[in-house]
């Protein structure tokens, strides 16, 4: 743990999009010393999980989700990949899009529609493996997501 922490847990949310071509979005980012990602970020106060993850990708992609699903919640606890110290809970989602036309902020350098098996291809940080890899496994089968 940093010397000096009195920071509690960020909660973020995530989701591997799938496209209408049945390809998946990863983005590269500085956030993860530029490995490959999936887009996401931190809840809101007073903000439900569907509604901070339809917001952060609307912001860092312009796209909208829908029937999103749930996918394993995982744990980030001062990864040396991340670019500052952080404990982060990542509450991870398999969702859709009806589009591929990212349009990305400030938050990504560049993005990559690919297929699921080509995405462990790609220099994936330490928590978006483990969700294609649950893709994969289960594809979109996961319970849905009310709210």
């Amino acid at each position: 743990m940093p010397k000096n922490s009195v920071s509690k847990p960020i909660v973020t949310v995530g989701a591997l999009v799938v496209g209408p071509s049945a390809r998946v979005l990863l983005t590269q980012t500085y956030k993860w010393r530029h490995r490959w990602s999936v887009p996401g970020g931190k809840i809101e106060d007073g903000e439900t999980m569907v509604a901070a993850l339809l917001r952060e990708f609307r912001e860092e992609t312009a796209l909208d989700l829908y029937d999103v699903r749930w996918a394993p919640t995982q744990e980030s606890v001062y990864s040396d990949e991340f670019y500052r110290d952080s404990h982060m809970i990542l509450l991870n989602f398999i969702a859709r899009s009806e589009q591929e036309t990212v349009t990305l902020n400030d938050e990504a350098d560049r993005y990559a529609w690919v297929t699921p098996p080509a995405a462990l291809d790609y220099d994936l940080n330490s928590v978006t493996r483990p969700l294609v890899e649950f893709y994969l496994a289960h594809g979109h089968s996961t319970e849905l997501v009310s709210g």
